[in-house]
């Protein structure tokens, strides 16, 4: 009996030992998850330096959202034309961004060659109702990155394809014309004539529109002026349509922007004096230019607001980079 008795308190005593070991054990591990779950502070880099904090991660967005501008509901329809494939451009030079739309889209410019002579092109002003100005810019911008030695030596031509973006994205209507804010950007800048309203009986009135609340009220507007007054332009070319022909800047037309404008007209055949309608222009991009020094400068309208009339254009380009020679 008794050493059957000492055998049976052994083993109490060995199981008792294997529990003290197995919580010494599951103690152990308990404490190292503990500290994997605590924030890491960085090292000390050493006396004198200071501490580096340990960075906060944002979650990269899965999405990226623009808003869009909703069209007049009361409007109807005048004219439609179908919406181009969006530009992308893959070859040549990344694009600069001189600004942002209303409602935040980015306002790019493109430049080629280099030189003291700066010569500008706007295209877009009035949106997707003269978006066929912004593919003419488009295909200037393929057809230049694929024959740079159409830019004369020393001199730089900068294209700005689409002016008025959120007015693109509405599609290729009369309700495509003014930017977010329901303003005609071609009114907007503060030239010495500029108005918030205007006779609209000879001029477009297919939409309610304004001037802005007051000249270069936009970003749009503010984007194309903060460029211009950075550089030094010899002479502009802002691209419209349609079919009313070539309009020299200034009030009244100013010298070297009629003689640009005459030069334009014989290489594109479009009207030169321009077809007169009745319509007072006030505020616009090439009378604010030529205002603000630049030597030449001209509104250009294509034949329809379909076509971009790119061959006659190719022209037009060739003229206005080679006025410093």
């Amino acid at each position: 009996m008794p050493p059957a008795r000492r055998r049976k308190d052994g083993g109490w005593v060995m199981l008792a030992w294997s529990l003290n070991g197995i919580g010494f054990v599951a103690l152990v591990i308990i404490f190292f998850l503990y500290l994997s779950r605590q924030p890491v502070e960085a090292a000390s880099p050493g006396p004198g330096l200071p501490r580096v904090p340990r960075p906060t991660l944002t979650p990269a967005p899965t999405s990226y959202y623009l808003p869009t501008v909703t069209p007049n509901p009361r409007a109807t329809e005048i004219e439609d034309y179908s919406t181009p494939t969006p530009f992308v451009f893959t070859l040549g030079p990344a694009p600069a961004l001189i600004g942002y739309s209303v409602l935040g889209r980015p306002i790019q410019v493109y430049t080629f060659g280099q030189g003291e002579s700066q010569y500008l092109i706007v295209a877009g002003i009035h949106g997707g109702y003269e978006g066929n100005t912004v593919d003419l810019a488009n295909e200037l911008i393929v057809y230049i990155t694929q024959h740079p030695e159409v830019i004369p030596s020393g001199s730089m031509l900068y294209i700005i394809p689409d002016l008025n973006p959120d007015a693109v994205a509405r599609g290729r209507n009369v309700d495509a014309r003014v930017n977010a804010n329901g303003v005609d950007l071609n009114r907007n800048f503060p030239t010495r004539n500029w108005v918030a309203d205007w006779d609209h009986s000879n001029c477009w009135n297919e939409r309610p529109t304004t001037g802005g609340a007051y000249g270069g009220s936009e970003p749009e507007t503010k984007a194309v002026m903060n460029f211009i007054l950075s550089h030094h332009i010899q002479a502009m070319i802002s691209y419209h349509s349609a079919a009313l022909g070539v309009f020299p800047g200034g009030v009244p037309w100013e010298p070297d922007s009629k003689d640009l404008a005459r030069r334009l007209s014989k290489a594109t055949g479009y009207p030169y004096p321009p077809i007169e309608i009745g319509c007072v222009y006030t505020g616009t991009l090439a009378d604010w230019a030529v205002e603000h020094g630049i030597g030449a400068s001209v509104d250009m309208e294509l034949a329809n607001h379909r076509d971009s009339d790119f061959d006659r254009n190719l022209k037009a380009l060739k003229v206005l980079v080679a006025l410093s020679k």
